[in-house]
């Protein structure tokens, strides 16, 4: 099992206080609640001193407030990019549709929490599951060109399906 697996397990676990407690710090920095500090500290910390590979901690606690605030079951190999063609609003134009996805792609890590919350949020309203190990491994590598280039890859690939059907 990977770091990443395991960190993703140990949110699955969460009590509903504990999970109420994360959501309250929905679009709020790690260092602003002792309490969501030591919630996140006891999930993370001996993850990271068992392994380097750890995500990282600003990743850790996006993708536990992420978890908190858009409970969706988690599903290998079912990416975030992939599931969210299925999710469009019949009300909403394709073109906007497309365009709040590219937005998310512009998107630095530090200020992507809204946009995720989002997608993850019509993903789960529309039943579908999700990966979030690769989602966390993602972000940890959302820097990288190539990373959101495989994601834009993901998308299209998904919607022409959708379209061809």
């Amino acid at each position: 099992m990977t770091a990443t697996e395991d960190y993703v397990g140990r949110l699955a676990k969460l009590r509903p206080g504990e999970l109420g407690l994360l959501r309250t710090h929905a679009g709020h920095g790690l260092d602003e609640s002792v309490d969501g500090f030591d919630l996140f500290t006891g999930l993370w910390w001996p993850l990271r001193k068992e392994s380097p590979r750890a995500p990282r901690r600003e990743v850790a606690w996006l993708v536990a407030k992420l978890c908190a605030s858009c409970p969706t079951a988690q599903s290998a190999r079912d990416t975030l990019a992939r599931q969210l063609p299925h999710c469009r609003p019949s009300q909403v134009p394709e073109d906007r549709f497309r365009q709040r996805f590219d937005d998310l792609l512009l998107s630095p890590l530090a200020r992507i929490e809204p946009a995720l919350r989002w997608a993850i949020g019509l993903v789960g309203a529309n039943g579908l599951k999700l990966d979030w190990v690769q989602l966390t491994d993602d972000l940890s590598l959302w820097e990288r060109e190539s990373t959101r280039l495989k994601w834009a890859e993901e998308f299209l690939g998904a919607d022409e399906r959708i379209q061809s059907c």
